[in-house]
Order: structure tokens, then sequence, then C-alpha cells
């Protein structure tokens, strides 16, 4: 029978588009600047992307067609959660430099090359099957769905001008371990669940106790910037 749509639809797609599905909507929460609740949902898409692969593996009949399909949809996904997202966040928390945005940039460049590379070392393992990869070679992408909740934990204890600072720091030094060729071993499964319910528990902390606001003058662009003083004009006679 003839498929009617383009790609694979079964339970294994599920969680990795699930995670797409969260990392919009923090996207649109932290453009309304509801960080707290973008942290939070940033720390919720690595606890889906760590089960995804061992869910998709339970179906054991899969083609090779729908196992390589698996490994395009999660780095595009992945991308989008672990790469686009983190920078944007950290653009709208206040990195808008003319440098905050060009380390934003190297961010993503790196986050895509790193998982440019992890394609082609997971396709030929695919095709040539010699056993699981027991290390990763650089930091995955998606460990930054630890590393910025943790990193927001900061906001508690210093001032926001000074946490925009550890956000330069963070992301340049993550982008940099995206790419650079070290041996990373792979947690095991217990490990992994333990130090994502860390982010979690790190994220919900911010959820519920964090007051982070932005700083005025790292957003010209904001309305309410602009209507700054329009209760005097409002009080005064036009003519």
């Amino acid at each position: 029978m003839k498929k009617k749509f383009v790609g694979f639809y079964d339970y294994t797609v599920i969680l990795t588009l699930l995670s797409l599905v969260l990392a919009i909507w923090g996207m649109t929460r932290a453009m309304q600047d509801h960080f707290r609740l973008a942290v939070y949902l940033l720390a919720m898409c690595g606890l889906l992307d760590t089960f995804d692969g061992k869910v998709a593996r339970t179906k054991k009949n899969r083609t090779d067609d729908e196992k390589l399909y698996g490994i395009q949809l999660d780095s595009l996904v992945d991308m989008v959660s672990f790469g686009v997202f983190p920078a944007m966040l950290c653009f709208l928390m206040g990195m808008r430099t003319t440098l905050d945005v060009i380390i934003l940039v190297v961010y993503a460049i790196c986050g895509v090359i790193r998982l440019s590379y992890f394609n082609v070392l997971e396709t030929n393992r695919q095709m040539h099957p010699n056993g699981e990869e027991k290390t990763y070679h650089g930091l995955p992408i998606t460990s930054i769905a630890v590393i910025l909740p943790l990193t927001f934990l900061a906001s508690f204890a210093i001032d926001v001008w000074n946490f925009v600072s550890v956000l330069r720091v963070i992301m340049l030094l993550t982008a940099f371990l995206f790419v650079f060729d070290f041996k990373v071993k792979k947690l095991t499964n217990w490990q992994l669940f333990t130090l994502l319910i860390l982010a979690l528990l790190a994220a919900a902390a911010i959820l519920f106790f964090s007051r982070y606001k932005l700083p005025k003058d790292v957003a010209p662009e904001e309305p309410w910037i602009e209507l700054e003083g329009i209760e005097d004009l409002i009080e005064e006679p036009l003519y």
C-alpha cells in the first residue's frame, strides 16, 4: 500500500517531536519575558531526549530507512531544542550587544557542526554495526539542557549585569567543547537520569523562586521604554 504522507509515523518518534513542541513553546514564553518557564521547558527537552532513543530501540522490526530517519529527525529537533532555543533564550535574557550576538552565532555554528559529525558517525555505525560506541566525541549538544538551568541558579546570588557576563562565558565555553575532540564517557542510564533530575530540580527552583528581570538598558526596543513618560504627556493639554 502506497504511503499518503512522507516520513514514518509510530511511537518511536513521539518523544522527539514532543521535545520540539516544548522548545517552540519555550521560545514563545521567553519572548513574553517568562524566562523561568522557558528554562524549565529547556530542562524538560533534555529529559525527553534522554529517553527517545531508548524508546525507539524497543521496536525490534525497524527497517534501515526507519533507523536512518530517526537519526536525522533527532538531530534536526536537537538543533532547534538545544541550538536555537538556548541561543534565543540567552539573547532575550540580556545578551544583546554585538559581541553577544557573535557568541550566540558561534554557539549555533558549533552546535550544527557537532550534530552533523554525530550523524556521520551514527550512520556509519548503523551501516557497519560493531557494537555501541562507549564514548562521545566532544560535549553532546544536549548537555546545554543541564548547563543552562544550573547556570541560571547564579541569578539568585549575583546581580543581573554580572549574570549576563556569566552567560557569555558559559555559552562560549560550551560552544568550544561541542567541537573540541575529546572523549567523554557515556553515562549509565541511572547517572544520566540523576543528572537530569538535578537539572529539573534547578529549573523548578528557578520557576518558583527566581525574580530575574531583564535590565532596561539592554532592551532599547522594548515598547515600555518608547512610552516612558507618556503619562506626563497625557496629563498635559494638547493645545
